[in-house]
């Protein structure tokens, strides 16, 4: 499945350019030329990054990034800068608001392209198509397959999905809100109360080989993923 990246850009020949080249490394583009636009264009399915210049038509790129961190749903998504501003200064306060990366203009495709795909790597994990393991816990995104200690385990897609979500994000509190948004998707009406019973049937799944202890209730907050117990 290709990776939506939202192009944020006013001049219309950099944003084709952008566009072009994106498609080209089998990105799937959207297009916005200013401000309002872009804040218009996050919306579900949300993009998987965004390409975004500092000066914009109705508004700055910072202010643009501080609307998406203030978001619960928007938060999450890479942002990369685009500017022909080369001092310091301003990379830094981009890199502070929490911009993930910074592309000083004229940059070459191969250059864009290279970071595009660091970002993904580096704040994305979920894209990754690569198994992963915990304590012999084995997951692979691919074959849609999870074993222990080579043993196949019998989980539903929303196990599935649900545990997948936890081995890419471990170490961190999610409340059941977060999860149904992560896992469900935010347009999909489901009560907190599914989330606590998604939970027991994995815990039940996994616990083969006590792995059911890796996903930990935080009381008052919701689940954690966690090796350390």
């Amino acid at each position: 499945m290709s990776r939506r990246v939202l192009v944020v850009e006013d001049e219309t020949p950099i944003r084709e350019m952008l566009c072009f080249v994106l498609e080209q490394n089998g990105f799937e583009p959207v297009e916005a030329a200013d401000f309002a636009q872009g804040v218009a264009r996050v919306t579900e399915p949300f993009p998987d990054l965004i390409l975004l210049d500092w000066m914009l038509p109705g508004g700055s790129g910072i202010q643009f990034i501080k609307q998406m961190k203030q978001d619960e749903l928007t938060r999450q998504i890479p942002i990369i800068m685009l500017t022909a501003r080369g001092e310091e200064e301003d990379k830094v306060r981009g890199l502070e608001v929490g911009a993930d990366d910074y592309i000083t203009k004229p940059f070459s495709p191969k250059e864009l392209t290279a970071r595009l795909k660091a970002v993904i790597r580096r704040t994305v994990p979920t894209a990754t198509e690569e198994v992963i393991e915990v304590q012999g816990l084995r997951l692979d995104p691919v074959s849609h397959r999870v074993t222990v200690n080579e043993q196949a385990l019998d989980l539903g897609p929303t196990e599935f999905r649900l545990l997948h979500f936890f081995m890419t994000h471990p170490e961190r509190v999610y409340s059941r809100e977060q999860l149904l948004n992560n896992v469900w998707g935010t347009n999909v009406y489901v009560e907190d109360r599914t989330v606590d019973v998604h939970i027991r049937r994995l815990r039940k799944a996994i616990s083969l080989a006590g792995h059911d202890e890796l996903i930990q209730t935080v009381r008052g907050s919701g689940y954690r993923f966690s090796s350390r117990f």
